[in-house]
């Protein structure tokens, strides 16, 4: 059944609270809602036509299409998302050094970056851009549970999402490098 009416009243429940039931404005929902819609965002990088055939570089002389590094970011997400929710579920060391691998890859391949950029060039590398937006914004409510204090969340969770956004803005600075597209700064004018 797709529906419970238990949520009526604005309330929710989560792995951790067993039968108590928290508000749909907490900080753990809060988080649980901005990790979900980058998740989600990404489902649409991934079914993008030009997805399979953009090859991402993993380091150590591997390399992916994209859409298979979106896939194991959103499985990796679905791992926070249920320590976020208090099971006992929790990114690992190793999920960060891989992510740092790629990072490093694909920057290997850029230019240097020698100020900001506006966002845009090609719609795969507008649409990475976004994420990376909506990365930031889980990480931040993912980080005030942390402090909170309400569910302990683990080191390796918070490198994660901070990693995360880093691979994402690479991703579209590669995809754009790739199309031919050069990076246009702030003018400030």
């Amino acid at each position: 059944m797709l529906y419970t009416r238990k949520g009526d009243t604005g309330t929710t429940k989560t792995f951790g609270c067993c039968d108590q039931r928290i508000s749909k404005s907490s900080a753990v929902a809060e988080a649980l809602g901005a990790l979900d819609e980058v998740n989600s965002f990404l489902g649409i990088i991934k079914v993008n036509p030009l997805a399979p055939t953009t090859v991402v570089p993993g380091g150590a002389d591997a390399a992916f299409a994209l859409a298979y590094v979106i896939n194991e970011v959103q499985q990796n997400l679905f791992i926070v998302q249920a320590e976020v929710a208090g099971a006992d579920k929790h990114i690992t060391e190793d999920k960060v050094r891989g992510m740092e691998a790629m990072i490093d890859a694909i920057e290997a391949e850029l230019p240097p970056i020698t100020s900001f950029f506006v966002s845009g060039g090609t719609e795969l590398a507008a649409t990475l851009d976004f994420s990376r937006t909506l990365a930031r914004r889980a990480e931040r409510r993912v980080v005030g549970v942390a402090d909170e204090g309400t569910v302990m969340i683990g080191k390796e969770t918070l490198a994660y999402l901070n990693r995360l956004s880093s691979l994402l803005y690479a991703l579209a600075r590669q995809v754009n490098h790739k199309s031919g597209i050069t990076e246009e700064p702030p003018t400030y004018k």
